[in-house]
């Protein structure tokens, strides 16, 4: 149960707090950031490992760098993400972001194929209200204990978006540890550094490649869950490396 738990905080569901926030319209922006914004931008809030207090947290800061303003965020054999309880139908999302630092440094090689890997220096992920009764019964069985332990209405179905420089750009797949987390990797082998670069993905089209599985047969767009959160996030803990890297103009099209 511990390795199924740690694969929710793995894409930010495990929160120091469950407080509900409140939430951004369809068309309106998730990280509208300036110069002048604050670390306590309203819906958002920080999530972290509670049960594992040894373990650092990730460093989330604002900042600019090459004229843009976001959210920096550094790992030191740390752990960390930003989430916002953010609720609506799936669409377009479209953020930038640049890669600073890969992990490196670390006591163990990243690999985000292999639990004790399982590491990423740079990631937006999305949750979805996915029903339980479309869940195969024994992930099933494990997401309700999961649910029970951590007090958590942990999501059945989550999305991320990732930069790894180990994985050819476009690899898919699922966390070592759970299947009800699945990935993208939108920036893979030989994506520059230290330079933004911008992304656009359908949401619910991403949504049917890696979970359409579990929807009725012949099922649309109009079958994908309610997007529950959106998340941006990395960690090192694994692997006791470190990274530093952004992510600026988070946006629902």
């Amino acid at each position: 149960m511990a390795r199924h738990l740690r694969a929710f905080a793995a894409a930010g569901l495990l929160a120091w707090s469950a407080h509900a926030t409140s939430p951004l319209s369809l068309s309106g922006p998730l990280l509208p950031f300036t110069s002048q914004h604050s670390a306590n931008t309203p819906g958002w809030r920080f999530v972290g490992l509670p049960n594992k207090p040894e373990i650092g947290a990730t460093r989330f800061e604002l900042g600019q760098v090459d004229g843009v303003a976001g959210v920096q965020m550094r790992t030191n054999q740390s752990y960390g993400t930003w989430a916002h309880d953010w609720r609506g139908t799936a669409g377009t999302l479209q953020w930038r972001w640049r890669l600073d630092q890969a992990l490196s440094g670390g006591q163990r090689p990243a690999d985000l194929r292999r639990k004790d890997g399982d590491d990423a220096a740079l990631k937006v992920c999305v949750m979805f209200d996915h029903a339980l009764d479309r869940v195969p019964f024994g992930e099933r069985t494990l997401l309700r204990v999961a649910r029970s332990v951590s007090g958590e209405n942990l999501p059945a179905a989550t999305v991320c978006y990732l930069w790894d420089p180990l994985q050819a750009s476009g690899t898919s797949a699922a966390n070592p540890y759970s299947r009800r987390v699945r990935y993208v990797v939108v920036q893979g082998t030989g994506a520059p550094l230290q330079q933004w670069l911008s992304e656009s993905r359908d949401v619910a089209q991403d949504f049917l490649a890696l979970f359409g599985d579990e929807l009725p047969v012949g099922s649309a767009k109009t079958a994908v869950p309610a997007v529950s959160a959106v998340v941006i996030g990395a960690d090192s803990d694994n692997t006791q490396a470190r990274s530093s890297g952004w992510v600026a103009q988070l946006q629902w099209r």
